[in-house]
């Protein structure tokens, strides 16, 4: 694929739109970035917040540690981070640099001033917005589709911004994710200049490795990623489920360590860039064979989440391990043949698991995902593989990632719903 090519420059821009930096989960960080926007247009510190959130996002933020707000847990207490002390400007990482002072801070007000969550009365999955009210004035932020994407902001019930809507699956200011296809993602990581995303994938290196080592010995979570070293050993095919769940043991117990996201998750990047980090470095892999692995591993989960979306009932950590398995396979010389099977075999292992919310779990359903990643990969090296007809799969990876987003954006749709009124005890 030629540099002049436009499919070229579109996965350039769609790695850089995808891969950034956040810290803690993504949508209690968003609801803190909401806040800390409206907190800045309000122009003073309010004395009441009401919260309006869609059920999706309810139902990722109800379980999962907040960072850096000394253990809590909640949309109230992601909302009052970003309000008492969020930098909207450092966008996922609004949280990123509170200390001591503002710890206190949060807990002080949530003891002390009101705070109302509600569900959003829109028909979209991902939809927030955050309202901020001191005496008679008062701001607000909505974020839409995304967890960076500010449709709505008004102060004192007048407009100052607006933004179209953005369809779920991408957005008006995205690059169009239709262009993606296995066949062009490799020929694009085959040909790439490594230099053209050289920042971008080593300060994935960088971060996704740090937190996995932080958690495969430190104490978060339930520990996923230890158990499976001490249980079955420091083989390859163990240590890089087990680095995954590892990060993900840190991440949804509050580490204050920065992941970079894939599809509006850090633990779908952790998932989609540590296995194949792991057998890089088993393999004794160059940087540049290490980068085109991952570029494979991260644009393969991000085209079947293009068809899924960004929320859903389908576990999201199901395709970056399929997309892992695709990067492992890359490294050791598959090309399209190889990698579609990778991709099929593993999708028909495990694309029943559910997404009930971001929480210790998840990292075990990262290391799951990841084996059947790793499985899928083997399975064709030794001449095995699933056919089209053999239940949800279809001859064609196109058309069996197809499948898997008509499953997740469609045929999960009640399931979704059943999930978190059981999840809301109602």
């Amino acid at each position: 694929m030629e540099k002049t090519d436009k499919r070229y420059q579109a996965y350039l821009d769609i790695l850089a739109e995808e891969l950034v930096p956040a810290m803690g989960c993504t949508e209690p960080i968003a609801i803190a970035y909401a806040a800390a926007k409206a907190r800045e247009v309000l122009g003073q510190m309010p004395d009441r917040v009401k919260i309006e959130a869609s059920d999706n996002i309810i139902k990722n933020v109800k379980s999962v540690v907040v960072p850096n707000t000394g253990n809590l847990r909640g949309i109230e207490a992601s909302a009052v981070a970003g309000v008492v002390a969020g930098d909207p400007d450092k966008v996922l990482e609004v949280i990123a640099r509170v200390d001591d002072q503002g710890r206190r801070d949060i807990k002080a007000f949530l003891e002390n001033n009101e705070v109302v969550v509600s569900k959003s009365k829109s028909d979209l999955i991902f939809d927030l917005k955050v309202t901020v009210f001191s005496n008679e004035s008062n701001a607000a932020v909505q974020i839409s589709n995304f967890h960076t994407n500010i449709v709505k902001i008004t102060r004192d019930n007048r407009m100052v911004f607006e933004n179209t809507y953005c369809e779920e699956a991408g957005g008006s200011n995205l690059t169009d994710r239709a262009i993606m296809s296995v066949a062009d993602i490799i020929e694009f990581a085959d040909t790439l200049d490594a230099s053209d995303v050289h920042e971008l994938i080593q300060r994935q290196i960088d971060y996704n490795s740090r937190i996995a080592q932080e958690g495969i010995k430190g104490k978060w979570g339930a520990n996923i990623g230890s158990v499976l070293m001490e249980t079955w050993g420091d083989d390859i095919k163990i240590r890089a489920k087990a680095m995954a769940a590892a990060g993900s043991d840190a991440r949804m117990s509050g580490c204050e360590l920065p992941v970079v996201i894939v599809s509006g998750s850090g633990n779908q990047g952790i998932t989609a860039s540590v296995p194949v980090i792991e057998y890089a470095r088993e393999l004794g892999a160059d940087d540049d064979s290490l980068f085109r692995a991952l570029v494979v591993s991260n644009l393969i989960t991000i085209h079947q989440k293009t068809g899924i979306g960004r929320l859903s009932a389908y576990c999201g950590a199901v395709s970056a391990g399929v997309g892992a398995g695709a990067g492992i396979c890359k490294l050791y010389g598959g090309g399209f043949k190889e990698i579609a099977h990778t991709i099929v075999n593993a999708l028909a292992i495990v694309s029943g698991i559910i997404c009930d919310g971001a929480k210790p779990s998840c990292a075990a359903k990262i290391a799951s995902a990841v084996e059947a990643g790793i499985l899928g990969f083997h399975m064709y090296e030794k001449g095995q593989q699933f056919y089209g007809g053999d239940g949800i799969i279809t001859k064609g990876v196109e058309n069996t990632i197809t499948n898997i987003g008509r499953l997740g954006r469609d045929g999960m749709r009640e399931t979704d719903k059943e999930i978190i009124r059981i999840m809301l005890g109602e």
